[in-house]
């Protein structure tokens, strides 16, 4: 049999603090109902005083290895937009912190499809035979590139992690991660973006705008590209899988926008009450938010082992990605 990865378990971790939309209300020019009619979110969460993106991405790993019944990987790979610091990476913190000084560790940097780059790199490098386990984690604080006065950001991102452990095992199995179909395009790389802060900003010679050192993004441009994107990834996977949109039992997509999310299902012909979300509950949470997502249900017992399940993302680079996997029997936490 083919030598695959295998998810063994999962786990999540939310910031202590949940800001309420009439909270967002007292402070912008904005109401619960409309937040709640263009984005679908009720409540986000933020990280307090002291509390890193690390922090976050080591619950959620700790979960995820409990789960698992795993106290050690071999290596550690942290998906995020909002690292501790621009060097080092976030992920050898991560390692050290949860006691496994000397394993190899990375970030990946692909915004919201960040955890869906890392899950296609760590079932990679267990295929090849460089790695029998790895933890996967997409964590997040956005809440630190956030402009506080932005009504287009501010009622949208939160701050969270999610995780899952895999296992080489074999590609028969149920939580195998198959074909993953990825993709970018470069030159989209303003309609999501931090302008200030990098190389380019830095030696320009130009003294950055007081905004360009917070998170900016094209709503209108973003939502519809999300959707071609999405969409023509997950029949791109389908295809080289074999399987028929009706086969599938659950539709996980990026909790970017609920409009967005809806807009996905009636393209793929997936029926609206077959797709997992927790936006309401979360928000957007970026790279963390695929992964926190497939734990909630997880918990809830919406996903059931056997359950045929398409995960997809659309983020900043421009970049996007889509799989399929049957859900695995999983320890739930």
């Amino acid at each position: 049999m083919s030598r695959a990865a295998v998810v063994a378990g999962i786990g999540s971790c939310l910031p202590p603090r949940a800001v309420s939309n009439a909270e967002l209300s007292a402070r912008l020019d904005t109401t619960d109902e409309w937040i709640r009619t263009r984005t679908g979110i009720a409540r986000r969460w933020h990280s307090d005083a002291g509390m890193a993106t690390s922090d976050l991405a080591v619950g959620a790993g700790a979960n995820a290895l409990k789960s698992a019944n795993e106290s050690i990987v071999d290596t550690v790979i942290v998906a995020t937009t909002t690292p501790d610091r621009p060097c080092p990476g976030t992920a050898p913190l991560v390692a050290s912190k949860l006691g496994m000084t000397g394993a190899a560790a990375f970030d990946v940097g692909a915004v919201c499809t960040g955890f869906l780059y890392g899950l296609a790199t760590g079932a990679g490098l267990i295929a090849t035979g460089s790695a029998d386990r790895v933890l996967v984690i997409g964590a997040e604080t956005f809440s630190s590139i956030l402009d506080p006065a932005d009504r287009s950001t501010s009622v949208i991102f939160g701050d969270g992690a999610g995780a899952v452990v895999l296992r080489a095992g074999e590609a028969s199995e149920d939580g195998a991660i198959g074909h993953c179909d990825l993709g970018s395009d470069g030159a989209g790389q303003d309609l999501i973006t931090v302008r200030a802060g990098g190389s380019a900003q830095r030696l320009s010679g130009v003294a950055p705008e007081p905004g360009d050192a917070y998170f900016a993004m094209a709503g209108k441009e973003v939502f519809w590209r999300a959707v071609q994107r999405m969409a023509e990834s997950c029949r791109g996977v389908l295809n080289v899988t074999g399987t028929r949109i009706d086969e599938i039992d659950w539709l996980v997509g990026h909790q970017a926008n609920q409009r967005i999310l809806d807009r996905l299902a009636d393209d793929l012909g997936v029926p609206r009450d077959r797709c997992v979300t927790n936006l309401a509950e979360v928000g957007n949470t970026a790279a963390a938010s695929i992964p926190l997502a497939l734990d909630h249900a997880h918990v809830a017992g919406t996903l059931r082992a056997g359950d045929r399940v398409l995960l997809t993302a659309f983020g900043g680079g421009l970049t996007w990605g889509s799989t399929v996997l049957t859900w695995p029997a999983l320890k739930r936490g």
